[in-house]
C-alpha cells in the first residue's frame, strides 16, 4: 500500500535529480527498491512519478519564465532576465535554436516509444548507461578543459544554429537509453560543440521544458484510467507533487549559482558509485 512517507521521499528524489546530470531514472528505481516495492513497481507508483515530473517541469520554467516569454515574442529582449541569478543581455537565442534542440530526440522517442518503455522495464541498461554516460562526461570535460575544444560561445545568445542541432542529435541517446541522463548528455554535447558550461546548462535547462511537457502530457493522457478509478489518492499525489515542485526548484537556482565551482567529473564519480550501489541493492 502506498504511503504518505513514499510521496515525501521520491517527491525529494525527483526535484534533485531529474534536472542534474545523474540520471533521475537510476535514482528513481534504487528509491522504489529501498522502499520496498523491489522490481515490480505498482502501476499507481508509476503514475504517481509522472505527476511529480510535471512538477519538476513547472519548477525549471517558472525559473526560466522570462527566457520563455522573450522566445516566443511575448517579451522585449532588453527587460528579459530569463533567471533570477542572471541576464540575457542580447536575443541571439531565439524559438529555432529551440526547434533544432528538441525535434530529433522528440522524433526517435517518438518512432521507438514501445522499445524505449520496454527497456526503461529492465534494470541491466539503466546500469550501464550510468556507467558509460559517466565515461561520456569525464572524457568531454578533459577535452574541454585541456584546451581540444575552441569555446565560441559564452552564452546561448552567442550559440549558433549548427550547435543547437549538435546538442540535439546527441540528446537522441539519452532519448534511447533509460538512465543515461537528458541533463548529462546536452550538457556535455554543448560542451563538445562549443558551448560554455553555463551556456550548455541554461540550454539543457531550456530545451527540458517542451521536451519533458510533451513526454508527460503523453504518459498522463495513455494513463488516465489509474486518475478516474481513484486508486491514487489526491493527497498522495498533492504532496508529492509539492515536494518535488519546491525541491527542483531549489536544485536548479542553487546549481546554476554555483555552475562554475562544480565540475562534471564529481557527477561522473557519483553515477559511478551509484552504479554499484544499483548492481548490489537492485541487479543482485
Amino acid at each position: 500500500m502506498l504511503h504518505w512517507f513514499d510521496s515525501v521521499i521520491l517527491g525529494i528524489v525527483e526535484g534533485l535529480t531529474e534536472f542534474l546530470p545523474v540520471s533521475s531514472t537510476g535514482h528513481m528505481i534504487l528509491t522504489n527498491k529501498l522502499l520496498g516495492y523491489g522490481n515490480d513497481t505498482p502501476e499507481q507508483l508509476k503514475t504517481f512519478e509522472i505527476v511529480i515530473q510535471f512538477a519538476a517541469i513547472l519548477a525549471i520554467a517558472i525559473v526560466y519564465r522570462h527566457r520563455i516569454f522573450q522566445v516566443l515574442g511575448l517579451q522585449r529582449s532588453d527587460s528579459a532576465r530569463g533567471l533570477s541569478v542572471d541576464a540575457f543581455p542580447k536575443r541571439g537565442f531565439n524559438l529555432i535554436h529551440v526547434i533544432l534542440g528538441i525535434v530529433p530526440a522528440m522524433a526517435v522517442a517518438f518512432l521507438f516509444r514501445h522499445e524505449i518503455k520496454n527497456l526503461g522495464f529492465h534494470t541491466a541498461p539503466v546500469l550501464w548507461a550510468l556507467v558509460v554516460g559517466g565515461i561520456y562526461m569525464w572524457i568531454t570535460e578533459a577535452l574541454y578543459d585541456s584546451g581540444k575544444i575552441k569555446r565560441t560561445a559564452e552564452t546561448m545568445d552567442q550559440m549558433t544554429y549548427k550547435q543547437a542541432l549538435i546538442i540535439g542529435i546527441i540528446q537522441c541517446i539519452s532519448a534511447v537509453w533509460p538512465g543515461f541522463s537528458r541533463s548529462g548528455s546536452t550538457i556535455a554535447a554543448g560542451m563538445l560543440s562549443g558551448l560554455s558550461y553555463r551556456a550548455s546548462t541554461d540550454f539543457s535547462f531550456f530545451i527540458a521544458i517542451p521536451i519533458m511537457t510533451v513526454a508527460t502530457g503523453y504518459e498522463l493522457v495513455s494513463n488516465l484510467d489509474q486518475f478516474r478509478s481513484g486508486t491514487l489518492s489526491v493527497g498522495f499525489l498533492l504532496t508529492g507533487f509539492v515536494v518535488a515542485f519546491v525541491v527542483a526548484w531549489i536544485v536548479v537556482v542553487a546549481f546554476l549559482k554555483v555552475l562554475q565551482k562544480i565540475k562534471l567529473k564529481y557527477f561522473a564519480w557519483y553515477r559511478f558509485a551509484l552504479a554499484a550501489l544499483f548492481y548490489l541493492l537492485v541487479m543482485r
